[in-house]
């Protein structure tokens, strides 16, 4: 066998650019000798790859949909299977109905017990993943440390002529990820309202995409970008005073980037407290009090710790993880 492997991974749908760990692990993975292929698990691929004559030697499939359809691929094709599981049941869980949730849940769990490997982030699902998998690595979330601390200057020089074109005060925060209610984005644009010396810069994408670009439109503190390229997110954060956060969620990606971006971070007080305390900012979701965490965390909140702990949480020393579980069943 040479050094070089296959790999096939599997992703669910998610927003281009804001996911981006499955992609930045491969990035590693193929500096590594492996070769690794990204694919979109849907219906129509997977019909694809069942009747190909492509080998791999190995398939992962990440929560939700690609562990799912990695199973099929484990058991029809024999391909030896890791479980990549990066969210916990209880987020499926919030926003979906009980039937299509305990479905979902056995469906991950059947995928644990095929699995040659299961790698979970989340410490909460560990019991439910050793009840079902043979084998099973605690990892992590991580950053692409590098390219956030240290934008190149063309990133910058793009995104400063964006920004160029927009009317911005005198102080800027910033938000990037999701546009759904679990993130309180009505509530936080809601808090500009008691900032007027401040500007919100929004990125992203998602249901609640229309209602963010007519709030937007009728706040002149207000500016929703959508969906930016991933390599200019860097830039957008060095030119930002303040990162903000406000999901109930300890291993949130943005958090990180806010970090290597060496901003103040506001973070949901909650379930993030036991990981970041003495990190960040803590808030509630009440526009005022967000409002009010924001001067804090600009005039008091020294952002160098949380710098420090996302440069130990790099892509690439997690990525070392998967290159071992890997090698070790292939």
């Amino acid at each position: 066998m040479t050094d070089e492997l296959r790999v096939l991974w599997l992703t669910p749908s998610k927003a281009e650019n804001i996911s981006v760990g499955r992609s930045r692990i491969a990035k590693h993975l193929l500096e590594r000798g492996m070769s690794v292929e990204i694919q979109e698990a849907s219906l129509r691929n997977l019909k694809q790859l069942l009747t190909e004559k492509v080998s791999y030697d190995v398939v992962i499939g990440t929560t939700r949909a690609g562990a799912i359809f990695g199973s099929a691929l484990r058991v029809l094709k024999r391909i030896p299977f890791i479980v990549d599981h990066v969210d916990p049941i209880s987020q499926f869980e919030s926003t979906n109905s009980k039937p299509l949730a305990l479905l979902v849940r056995l469906l991950e769990n059947v995928s644990f017990g095929l699995s040659e490997h299961t790698m979970y982030v989340y410490p909460e699902e560990g019991r439910r993943v050793k009840r079902y998998a043979s084998d099973f690595t605690e990892t992590n979330l991580g950053v692409e440390y590098e390219a956030f601390s240290c934008p190149g200057e063309k990133t910058l020089q793009e995104v400063r002529e964006r920004l160029s074109e927009l009317s911005l005060e005198d102080r800027t925060a910033i938000y990037v990820g999701g546009l759904e209610p679990m993130y309180h984005i009505m509530k936080m644009i809601d808090a500009f309202e008691h900032l007027p010396d401040w500007s919100l810069l929004v990125l992203g994408s998602g249901s609640l995409e229309s209602v963010v670009r007519s709030r937007s439109s009728r706040m002149e503190n207000v500016h929703f970008l959508g969906t930016v390229d991933h390599e200019l997110v860097p830039g957008f954060l060095h030119e930002a005073d303040v990162g903000i956060s406000l999901v109930n969620d300890p291993r949130t990606l943005k958090v990180l980037e806010y970090g290597a971006s060496e901003l103040p971070t506001v973070q949901l007080d909650g379930a993030a407290r036991e990981r970041f305390d003495g990190l960040v900012a803590f808030t509630d979701s009440s526009p005022e009090r967000i409002a009010q965490t924001i001067t804090r965390a600009d005039e008091e909140l020294d952002p160098e710790p949380l710098r420090e702990y996302a440069s130990s949480l790099s892509w690439g020393r997690i990525a070392e993880d998967y290159e071992t579980t890997i090698r070790e069943i292939v």
